[in-house]
């Protein structure tokens, strides 16, 4: 509290000018970058090196990106490169999976209803008896 007392009076007008000066302020760039984000941007181009035609290793690729000061075993980079395929494989192959799952939805709910049915018949079965 007393460091209150201490710092110049706070004005409607300040906060104003406050709020527009936070509001202009642009994103920082970052210097630092995750491995997943550095693999990702370079992705393309490591499989590119390792695919048949060039016929690289990942430990090659990591080599050469060591001479860069980027230092990520070739492992790490094989894993990530998995991780980035299959998150891919998952975005596109949703949507055809969710239109199978509501095709085959209906069946599924059909089928309950067929043994709801086939209760409900049993019912006034066993109530006439």
């Amino acid at each position: 509290m007393s460091e209150h007392q201490n710092s110049e009076v706070i004005t409607k007008e300040k906060i104003d000018k406050a709020i527009n000066l936070l509001k202009e302020q642009k994103p920082k760039e970052r210097e630092d970058v995750s491995d997943r984000d550095a693999v990702q941007k370079m992705r393309r181009y490591i499989e590119k090196l390792t695919s048949d035609k060039y016929g690289y290793t990942y430990d090659e690729v990591s080599e050469m990106l060591k001479g860069l000061g980027i230092n990520l075993a070739g492992s790490r980079i094989k894993y990530l490169i998995g991780e980035l395929k299959k998150s891919s494989r998952r975005r596109p192959k949703a949507e055809p999976s969710e239109n199978r799952n509501s095709l085959s939805n209906p069946v599924t709910e059909n089928q309950p209803t067929v043994q709801t049915s086939s209760e409900a018949n049993k019912s006034p079965i066993k109530s006439t008896n």
